[in-house]
Formats: structure tokens, sequence, C-alpha cells
């Protein structure tokens, strides 16, 4: 495997995972690291949809803290993205099992590190939820952490009951169809730098409009969720952070700068008892959907969380 120099400039490498190649083609993730030397301990991030590793303050964060940082563009996604890709669609999500186990295996085997914390956000939270329950008992992962995982849709216990079977049939029947997509995209002006926002990133990867969503991929996402609610039997320590509000709106409004603009915050926090034994939840006042993303105080606020839970619920990951 051969890391070389990533888009983000020294210290970051990143590498190309080879995938078995799917209706559309050649396929494969991209796995980027920054490694702390004769560390044993080591974090791997997934990301959300429309969405690429960017966030260089969280790796600032693990390594000051003595975690190799990991990041994985799944498939068909950021840096992982050809032209001649449907952009992040897959027919299910457990396709994406083959770069995780990858991931593992070069963290693990090829690093040398042997203790690793999982950290998903949004569709990378239900991704790595899901995938941690599948490995459960394999001694995989010690540590999960979830920001603001994509655990239920945005709409309505009716308005979910009632879209599912023909979202589901679309989803069998005409998997690559382009639906509406709802995705506001002041929320991303209200993170980028050229907007509303403080943060660099490139629009080509995480564009404000997003991509087409597919049919096939949300059939996909909602056999996920439906999997969330029946419950998962994830046997790591496990902490969920969300927002402690939304605002779901199509229009701009100033509560996008500190409520989460993707998804209902309540929903996701509810579910977070079906995810396994042993699950903390955290509400963070001011937090926007990516919660690393937030203002100044509510970031402070996920950080120092997110260390007290290392130190007190795994110790075995913190110091």
């Amino acid at each position: 495997m051969e890391f070389r120099e990533d888009i983000l400039g020294a210290p970051y490498e990143a590498a190309e995972l080879p995938l078995t190649p799917d209706d559309e083609g050649a396929v494969s993730a991209t796995l980027v690291r920054r490694l702390v030397p004769g560390s044993e301990k080591a974090v791997l991030y997934l990301h959300g949809y429309t969405d690429y590793f960017f966030q260089t303050h969280l790796a600032d964060h693990f390594v000051r803290a003595g975690f190799s940082f990991y990041a994985l563009d799944l498939r068909k996604y950021g840096r992982s993205l050809r032209p001649h890709h449907s952009p992040n669609f897959v027919r299910d999500l457990s396709a994406y099992d083959e770069e995780l186990d990858e991931a593992v295996r070069i963290i693990r085997e090829q690093d040398g590190h042997t203790r690793l914390l999982v950290n998903g956000h949004s569709t990378g939270g239900l991704v790595a939820a899901l995938w941690a329950s599948r490995r459960a008992g394999q001694g995989l992962v010690d540590g999960l952490f979830l920001n603001s995982p994509f655990l239920s849709m945005p709409t309505s216990p009716a308005m979910r009951a009632l879209g599912a079977p023909a979202v589901g049939a679309l989803g069998r029947l005409a998997a690559t169809r382009k639906l509406p997509a709802p995705l506001n995209p002041h929320y991303v002006h209200s993170l980028h730098r050229d907007h509303r926002g403080d943060w660099d990133f490139d629009l080509t990867l995480k564009p404000a409009e997003g991509f087409p969503l597919y049919a096939g991929w949300l059939a996909a996402i909602q056999r996920g969720h439906r999997q969330v609610r029946r419950g998962l039997h994830i046997d790591c320590p496990v902490l969920l952070m969300a927002s402690t509000a939304s605002t779901i709106t199509g229009k701009w409004d100033p509560a996008l700068m500190h409520t989460d603009a993707i998804l209902r915050a309540d929903d996701i926090a509810a579910l977070a008892p079906r995810l396994g034994r042993h699950v903390t939840t955290v509400r963070i006042d001011g937090g926007v959907h990516d919660l690393v993303l937030s203002g100044p105080a509510a970031r402070t606020q996920v950080f120092s969380e997110l260390d007290r839970w290392i130190g007190t619920y795994f110790p075995a990951l913190a110091g």
C-alpha cells in the first residue's frame, strides 16, 4: 500500500484502496492518514453525505491527544469520485464493508495500531454504526464516536411510513433514477468562508447544491434506518452527539448558524439507545449539523465532551 502526499499537503498522506468493480466499472476508496510515531492508538474518520475529509482541526485535536489520524473517503465520494461514477451511489450500505475492513486492516496490521476509535459523521455515522454492529465480537473497534449520525429521515414518522414503500419499490426497479434533492444549499453557505462561514473546503467535492439523489441509494438508507430502529448490537462504548435544536428549511435563516440544518437532532438522540448497551448521548447547544464545524463555544464543548468520554468511559484510549 503506497501512501503519497495528500491534497491537503504534508503531513497528510493518502493511498488509493482498489475495490471490487461494480456496474459502473472500477471503484476505489481513499485512505488519508497523519501518523503519530510510536502511537498504538488511532482514529478512523468517516465523512457525511456530499462530503469528504477536510476538517484538519479535528485531526489536530486527535494528534495532540496522541492518536494517529486516518480518514476514509468512501467510494464515489470526494477524493474517490471518478468521472464514470454516479456520485455517492451504492445499492446497499453493506458495500462499504469492503473499504472499512481494508482500512482497519491497514491501521492495525500494516501500521501496527492496537487500539481504534471510529468517528462517523452523518451518513458516515450510520455506515459506521451498521458496520460496527456487523463486526461485533471481532475486536476490531474499541470505541465509536458518532457526530450527528444519520439514523432517521428528517421527516415525521407518518411521512416516513407513507414514503418508504414507494422508495423501496423504485430503488429495486430503477435504482439510478434521480430524485429531487432536498439539500438546502444555505447549509454549505453557512459553513464556507466565501459565503457566511469560517471554513475552507473544495466546493466541487462538497457542492452547496449537493449531488443527485438516487432512488437506490435512498432505499439503501431506509433499510439501514430500519435496522437501527430494530436495534443494533454494537459491543464497544458509543458516544453519540447531536445539536440541541434543528432548523429544517429550504431558505436562508440565521438559525442555520447554530442549529442542525440537515437532520432532526431530537430524532437522532431518541434512537441512541437502539445502537448497543453502552451508549452515551450528549447534546451540543449551538451545534450545527457537522458539530466540529460549529461556532467556537459549541466546538469547544464538542471536544471537551469527547475528551471526557474517552477518559471516563474508555480509559484505554486516554493519555
